[in-house]
């Protein structure tokens, strides 16, 4: 969860991320900088508690957020070398978990709070294990929206928290790397919904990645083209992207023509916008 101090999109949910600080760095290597820096996640695999280590798998096609900021999301996975288990399988309780062996040490200037979901959930339309614990509410709703003359679906998932250890960081002069501690087993402190929403782009990068991850189509309505690349690249054609944009923030009808017929070009290229 963003920090209530941060200019844009404060107390939302996003994925570890930032800009490059040079052109020489990597996608990857700003992930693992910005993921160190945010929440404490080992920038070298040495140091990280054995037995486990960071395996870099690809990169996701390029996503335009609302304010037409590009990001490329990096995917990897933190695991322990052991193929024949999950770290959260009830049949080796014996095996290290990442809830306790990684206590994130959060940058408190910039995070309120570090949780997880289920990563196949997000291709389900209500939650895939239900049960008494969970706090009341639904999984998922969305719509579709109009952007840049072009049909988005807009996801909203609400992810249960009230029973994980929810990671948040101690008030501490600073605030960078302070050290963090657990709000416990009920995961969320007294007046706070048991659920926190997670939507817009980092809803739709993990969207994509449980699509491509799972080989499964998502139950509900949604864009079949993954990220924003059609669009991205005619954006940075006009000069709408970049440190200098041309002036004025609304696209002519001719460049939102282009923009469209982009977009309806990536749809093809994967079949038709699915629909319910």
């Amino acid at each position: 969860m963003r920090a209530a101090s941060l200019r844009s999109f404060s107390g939302h949910a996003a994925l570890p991320g930032g800009k490059a600080d040079s052109l020489d760095e990597t996608p990857y290597q700003i992930a693992r900088r910005e993921a160190w820096e945010e929440i404490g996640l080992p920038l070298d695999d040495s140091k990280l508690p054995a037995p486990f280590r960071i395996e870099h798998l690809c990169y996701l096609p390029m996503s335009l957020a609302r304010t037409e900021l590009v990001v490329r999301p990096c995917v990897a996975l933190l695991h322990t070398g052991d193929t024949t288990t999950t770290l959260t399988s009830p049949s080796c309780s014996s095996a290290p978990t990442v809830e306790n062996s990684l206590i994130p040490r959060l940058d408190a200037k910039e995070v309120a709070a570090v949780f997880s979901a289920p990563f196949h959930n997000f291709l389900r339309a209500t939650d895939e294990q239900p049960g008494p614990h969970l706090p009341p509410g639904i999984w998922y709703e969305g719509s579709w929206t109009t952007w840049h003359d072009s049909q988005w679906r807009m996801h909203f998932f609400y992810v249960p928290v009230s029973g994980q250890k929810v990671v948040k960081p101690r008030v501490r002069e600073g605030g960078l790397a302070a050290l963090s501690e657990h709000d416990g087993e009920g995961g969320v402190e007294d007046g706070e919904p048991g659920r926190y929403k997670v939507w817009g782009m980092t809803a739709r990068i993990l969207v994509d990645a449980a699509t491509i991850a799972y080989g499964e189509e998502p139950e509900f309505e949604h864009n079949r083209h993954f990220g924003d690349e059609k669009m991205i690249e005619m954006l940075a054609e006009q000069g709408r992207l970049g440190d200098k944009k041309k002036q004025g923030s609304v696209l002519s009808d001719e460049e939102s023509r282009k923009v469209k017929e982009a977009v309806q070009e990536g749809e093809r290229e994967k079949g038709e916008p699915s629909k319910m």
